[in-house]
């Protein structure tokens, strides 16, 4: 999968997790936080793509995935993600949603 589909289909992961995506410049890495109640993920829109990556598998592997369906492609290549930032999912690969 190129990277680029990857980025799109980790975009709509979060999504359905309920967190806005905000594609923004500036001299900051991204991550996600909560303004007035609303969930956002912000992510630097000026880094490469793989640090875009990045930044949205670090914020998945943090919340809560359950009941957010992810295509069995998508997901090995997240915990592939997943184990290049040494980051333990909140909830495990048996909790994801399969077809």
């Amino acid at each position: 999968m190129k990277p680029d589909k990857f980025l799109l289909e980790l975009e709509q992961i979060l999504e359905q997790a309920g967190y806005t995506l905000r594609k923004e410049r500036g001299s900051f890495r991204g991550d996600e936080c909560i303004i007035e109640g609303q969930k956002l993920v912000v992510v630097n829109k000026n880094k490469p793509i793989e640090s875009q990556l990045g930044t949205m598998g670090r914020v998945l592997g943090e919340i809560d995935l359950t009941g957010v369906y992810i295509k069995p492609a998508v997901r090995k290549k997240l915990e592939d993600l997943w184990d290049q930032l040494q980051v333990i999912p909140e909830d495990t690969a048996e909790d994801f949603e399969l077809e």
